[in-house]
């Protein structure tokens, strides 16, 4: 990690530039890509997912008997560690569940908002380097909860048995393609996978830079979830393990994550710099996770009001908030896609068992986007009934306005019900 001091000549928009912003060989990659599929379905699919992934599929579909055998390949343990996780999920999300509201704007006015769920959605799962089992229930159990029938998996093979197993417990259909293809699989749907209402799960910038295309195109996404990044603002009161280990956590993800800590105390910097020294050593994806501390920053800081205010600039997938009164922070975060506050919550918690979702706004979209909650996975539809006393009372002024318009079809559709009352001798008293 590089470190630097805080001052007035820094510009922490370009300091702090996500490693992969504007990679302008990664959009027309990702487009050659989504035309193929839309134009060549499955034969696009088998021919990029064997040069990308180095397998021949024939069929792209896993079958359900090979779902439910997975839990035989799944230790007892890890399957009751995903049961508490789901659990903490499903408690979560369900506490989400939004009330359909009437309101009667005025006499003989009414006007509702109905929530309906979407009927059948795309979820995502990254299965390279990391299977991300964790994915499938976050995205899952709150579609499930939201009343989707139709939950369609893509993950590249070879699918890791955990994944499957996770899948069948949310009643999914899972298919064997990854990467920017299986999105355009999704979007456009081939011969073997169905198109989708919505798109939702992370992957890395082509998977994102896919997503994003295909939202222009008109399909729904989630949220633009690339690659990881954390940013840690601490005290004299952190500790220096906890710090790298949290860092840590994220650069492991992948080459092209990055992670930042802001922080009042040099002892502090010094001290985390020195456990990421030691724990890096020890880890399977050293490699990976050294590759990503390049694109990463240490920040010296005069005050804590400074830290935030470039972490609002930043507006980071996750922050972590290791200081002695982290609630005296929260009203001051402005974009943060999931905060964890002290010492003793661990990003982590969040990735996989706390309750709240993982999939969230990466590359500065904090700033406007929210993470996945239930919500995501339902529209809403309104409704209006207008008794005639209603329109009597509020015809007139619906025609001064189509009429300010110059829309004169809309004042007559009006028009001609008001004199339709009079006419009938309808007396509104």
């Amino acid at each position: 990690m590089k470190t630097i001091v805080d001052n007035p000549n820094i510009n922490y928009m370009e300091l702090l530039k996500r490693p992969v912003e504007n990679d302008i060989e990664i959009k027309s990659r990702v487009r050659e890509m989504l035309e193929m599929v839309r134009n060549q379905g499955d034969e696009a699919l088998k021919t990029l997912t064997k040069k990308f992934d180095g397998v021949d599929v024939e069929s792209f579909e896993i079958g359900w008997q090979e779902m439910v055998n997975s839990k035989n390949l799944v230790d007892e343990s890890l399957k009751n560690s995903i049961a508490v996780a789901a659990r903490n999920i499903e408690a979560f999300h369900s506490a989400q569940k939004a009330n359909d509201i009437e309101v009667e704007t005025m006499p003989g006015v009414k006007c509702k908002l109905v929530y309906r769920p979407l009927k059948r959605v795309g979820l995502y799962i990254p299965g390279g380097t990391a299977p991300l089992i964790s994915t499938v229930l976050m995205l899952g159990i709150p579609a499930r909860i939201a009343g989707c029938e139709d939950l369609i998996v893509c993950t590249p093979p070879p699918v890791n048995p955990i994944i499957l197993y996770a899948c069948s417990l949310v009643n999914s259909r899972v298919f064997t393609v990854g990467g920017a293809q299986a999105i355009a699989a999704m979007a456009f749907g081939t011969e073997s996978i169905p198109k989708v209402d919505k798109i939702f799960g992370p992957g890395n910038s082509y998977v994102t830079e896919a997503k994003m295309q295909v939202a222009a195109l008109g399909l729904p996404i989630d949220i633009p979830a690339g690659p990881s990044e954390l940013l840690v603002i601490s005290d004299e009161s952190a500790e220096p393990q906890f710090i790298a280990a949290d860092l840590l956590s994220q650069a492991e993800h992948g080459i092209d994550s990055q992670v930042v800590l802001i922080s009042t105390s040099d002892a502090i910097i010094a001290g985390t710099l020195n456990e990421i020294d030691k724990q890096v050593n020890v880890l399977p994806r050293k490699e990976i996770a050294l590759k990503a501390l390049e694109n990463s920053w240490s920040i010296k800081v005069e005050t804590l009001e400074k830290a935030v205010e470039i972490s609002n600039l930043y507006a980071p997938e996750h922050l972590i908030l290791s200081v002695s009164n982290p609630e005296t922070l929260v009203s001051r975060i402005e974009n943060a896609g999931s905060v964890f506050l002290g010492n003793y919550t661990p990003e982590s918690a969040g990735d996989y068992a706390s309750g709240t979702n993982h999939t969230l706004p990466t590359s500065g979209f904090a700033r406007n986007w929210s993470g996945v909650n239930l919500l995501s996975f339902t529209k809403t539809i309104s409704f209006q009934k207008i008794t005639p006393a209603g329109l009597n009372s509020l015809g007139y002024h619906i025609t001064a306005l189509a009429e300010a318009e110059k829309l004169t079809a809309h004042a007559n559709a009006v028009q001609i019900r008001l004199s339709k009352l009079k006419k009938d001798g309808y007396d509104d008293n």
